[in-house]
């Protein structure tokens, strides 16, 4: 499998370098030099195409979420993860609406961090469980029912099972597909939504009303 190449953003030298080694250990993922500022993170994604790039919420004067939005729309294909010293529910709303896919505090491990740039990296996102419910619920305002309707009913099929939960093999299991073809779908119904990761597409279809099944499905 290709090596994920992740891009750090953060001006706090001595936390981005100590992540950066730890990461750097990881066979899976390279380590591209350590951006400080703005200026240099715009700069090293178009010249060395980092695959996630991890984003602190403050770098100096700058806002990360402005950060963030000037990164997604120069860089669509970049899977941006918010690594930070904040645990405002708020502030995580906004990052996703604006195309984040991932949120880690600095205070977890770096074996988590490295596992949410795989997921990232493979389609995936993250955000704290404790607060996931609040995030997805304040984000499931407004319609989505159109989008929705464009879906084959193959790719409803594996949207609800995102939405129960479940992980690619466990879709595969449910629905007798291979996890090739549950990978084919899930890229199908993103790129017809115009979205860039599981939990984008779980918010949307709670917006549309899908809702969990029951366990016993």
């Amino acid at each position: 499998m290709e090596p994920i190449r992740v891009l750090i953003v953060d001006d706090h030298a001595l936390f981005a370098e100590a992540l950066a080694a730890r990461l750097g250990r990881e066979p899976d993922l390279v380590i591209l030099p350590i951006a400080a500022d703005v200026r240099r993170a715009l700069a090293l994604t178009a010249a060395e195409r980092p695959r996630v790039l991890v984003l602190d919420m403050t770098l100096d004067t700058e806002n990360g979420l402005d950060v963030l939005e000037r990164v997604r729309k120069r860089y669509p294909h970049v899977r941006v993860v918010m690594l930070t010293a904040m645990s405002d529910v708020d502030a995580m709303v906004r990052a996703v609406r604006t195309g984040a896919v991932g949120w880690v505090e600095k205070t977890e491990s770096a074996d988590l961090v490295a596992r949410v740039i795989r997921s990232a990296a493979r389609q995936g996102g993250w955000i704290p469980p404790d607060v996931l419910g609040e995030v997805l619920r304040r984000l499931t305002d407004g319609g989505g029912d159109g989008l929705i309707a464009e879906l084959t009913p193959r790719e409803r099929e594996v949207l609800q099972c995102m939405v129960d939960g479940l992980g690619r093999a466990e879709i595969a299991e449910r629905l007798g597909l291979s996890a090739n073809t549950v990978r084919t779908h899930t890229q199908n119904l993103l790129a017809k939504l115009d979205l860039h990761s599981a939990l984008e597409a779980i918010t949307l279809a709670m917006r549309a009303g899908m809702r969990p099944t029951s366990d016993d499905y």
